[in-house]
């Protein structure tokens, strides 16, 4: 049988995507009296001079910045309460399916569902005001050592690995103790790319707008309308009109009526309707008429 394949999948980066601010300048540097422009220095000469994976850079040199500090992931789930957003977050993710799905959806059993995708600690992610509207949040982990200090990487997340996240989104495999890599007919996958919308910010979103272009999904890219450098309007710019990798760009602003809650609005509606029609046109089919006299 079939998976009833209803429910439609909001997915996010979230630096620069769902807050303005990275989330360790947001909260991890001032909580410590850590110099950003220092510790990113030392994370981008591991990069540049040692070819370091930039995840991981950033990760060392947490754990050299904390160690005497004796940090513990609970310690950074209560960090994650101050994380700041931009405007309309996190009212969007209760706000949006109120206003775009009608009864009829509804009683089609047509529901959205949000996910956030990130190279940042899921420690945080986990404290923040987002997690309660949030189906999964997939993100950087550290292990704890017996004391429980946080003392190595266990997971890191590049902009190229994302992309497995969205499979697991596809496919309904949220846990990692299930096989993203085996095999499912895309007739038994809960959330077909088609109904998913992937939203993030830059290049280091591109794989992820990828795999949504080619499988049928949509994607948008955002930009910081108050960066008075341009340079946040320019990397999106530069992936719709020159790189092809979106069809939209919009100012991160979450806000009711806002040029991005109006994209994100059209595309729920359209791909609501679209399964209302199939589940219509699937119960059609499968109806016999009564014998007439």
């Amino acid at each position: 049988m079939a998976a009833p394949q209803n429910i439609i999948a909001l997915v996010y980066d979230y630096d620069q995507t769902l807050s303005p601010r990275y989330m360790q300048d947001d909260v991890v540097f001032p909580e410590f009296g850590i110099d950003p422009a220092q510790f990113w220095k030392k994370c981008n000469s591991l990069v540049s001079n040692q070819k370091w994976d930039g995840e991981l850079a950033y990760m060392k040199c947490m754990l050299d910045y904390l160690g005497m500090d004796n940090v513990t992931n609970s310690r950074l789930n209560e960090l994650g309460a101050g994380l700041s957003f931009f405007p309309g977050l996190p009212e969007l993710f209760v706000d949006l399916p109120e206003a775009v799905l009608r009864p009829e959806h509804e009683l089609a059993g047509i529901k959205i569902e949000h996910y956030i995708i990130s190279s940042g600690l899921k420690a945080l992610l986990d404290g923040s005001r987002l997690q309660p509207f949030v189906k999964a949040i997939f993100g950087c982990e550290f292990g704890e050592d017996s004391e429980g200090r946080i003392s190595f990487p266990k997971r890191a997340i590049s902009h190229t690995t994302k992309t497995q996240f969205l499979f697991r989104i596809n496919k309904g495999m949220l846990g990692y103790d299930q096989d993203v890599n085996d095999h499912m007919p895309s007739e038994q996958r809960p959330i077909p790319f088609e109904n998913m919308v992937y939203v993030g910010d830059g290049p280091t979103d591109v794989p992820c707008f990828t795999v949504m272009a080619r499988n049928g999904g949509q994607a948008i890219a955002v930009y910081n309308p108050e960066d008075a450098t341009g340079r946040s309007f320019r990397k999106c710019f530069q992936l719709s009109t020159h790189a092809n990798r979106v069809k939209h760009i919009a100012p991160a602003d979450y806000r009711q009526g806002s040029h991005l809650w109006l994209l994100l609005s059209e595309m729920v509606a359209e791909t609501a309707d679209r399964i209302l029609r199939r589940r219509i046109e699937e119960r059609d089919k499968a109806t016999i008429a009564a014998p007439t006299f």
